[in-house]
């Protein structure tokens, strides 16, 4: 289920039409579309705000995006421009099907899904649930998908806080059982050499990495446990809307992500083939 929302949701981050919206709101080049249009409902917030509840990216990266934003845009504008940008995008990708039997269904289900999600302790998700719901279907669908996955976001963040790692150290465990090219520890998420040796030295110094850097039984046992406390967190909303019907979300979700290009994130592979080569004959 998180990977169906997830690939629905994050049409936004690569989508053309977000980004030419965004421009047009003012904001300048990806990142500071990226951390400005998924921030915007909490306010005009500086990057530590940011750097607190994305967690994933290092201090240079957030910094060099907040608070310039907000001094050439706002966050309604920023806002309003994405959902256009989402209109246009998903307009572009099923046509006439965003007015369709299946994505109202889709929509009013998982609205009814996104009504069982408790915003305590998840900010990203709180500020989005704090906005009115759209009221055409496939901007509904993105809406709640968005609200669900910055729940599981918020659920994962607790997870990683209560394994005792910080942003980096997350990042660098991540990749080390496989989860992430090496690449995205600087090139993605904006870490520095020093950070990552630093994050190195004490996932070595847990147990986690061996002394050459690969990671040991005990750091895959402790990814494990946060994938597991984060399905946790995520568990109370599935059972709420049961079986039947989560299942029947499921299945509608995977047939509008069929229709999606690939995610960077999720089919990293395709982007990072040396990566992948290396972890398959590692």
């Amino acid at each position: 289920m998180w990977e169906a929302v997830e690939r629905f949701h994050a049409l936004c981050y690569f989508a053309p039409e977000v980004r030419e919206e965004g421009t047009e709101a003012g904001l300048k080049g990806f990142w500071m579309n990226y951390f400005a249009t998924r921030v915007a409902p909490v306010g005009a917030v500086g990057p530590a705000i940011v750097q607190s509840t994305f967690f994933y990216y290092g201090p240079a990266r957030v910094e060099r995006a907040l608070p310039d934003a907000w001094a050439l845009s706002t966050p309604e504008a920023v806002i309003a421009a994405r959902y256009r940008g989402m209109d246009r995008s998903l307009r572009s990708v099923y046509g006439s099907a965003v007015d369709g039997a299946e994505m109202k269904e889709a929509a009013a289900l998982v609205r009814e899904a996104a009504s069982h999600c408790a915003p305590i302790g998840r900010v990203l998700h709180a500020g989005w649930a704090a906005l009115p719901w759209p009221s055409e279907p496939h901007l509904a669908l993105w809406h709640g998908c968005t609200l669900l996955r910055e729940y599981r976001s918020g659920n994962h963040l607790i997870a990683v806080s209560a394994a005792g790692l910080n942003g980096c150290e997350s990042v660098v465990s991540h990749v080390a059982v496989g989860g992430a090219p090496k690449a995205w520890i600087q090139d993605e998420a904006g870490w520095t050499e020093n950070d990552e040796e630093a994050a190195v030295a004490t996932l070595e110094s847990r147990g986690w990495l061996d002394d050459t850097g690969v990671v040991t039984a005990e750091g895959r046992s402790g990814r494990q446990n946060i994938e597991a406390l984060t399905d946790q967190l995520d568990q109370s909303v599935w059972d709420a809307i049961g079986s039947e019907k989560g299942q029947r979300l499921f299945d509608l979700l995977s047939r509008f992500a069929s229709q999606l290009p690939p995610d960077d994130q999720l089919d990293w592979e395709l982007h990072y083939i040396d990566d992948a080569s290396e972890r398959a004959d590692g």
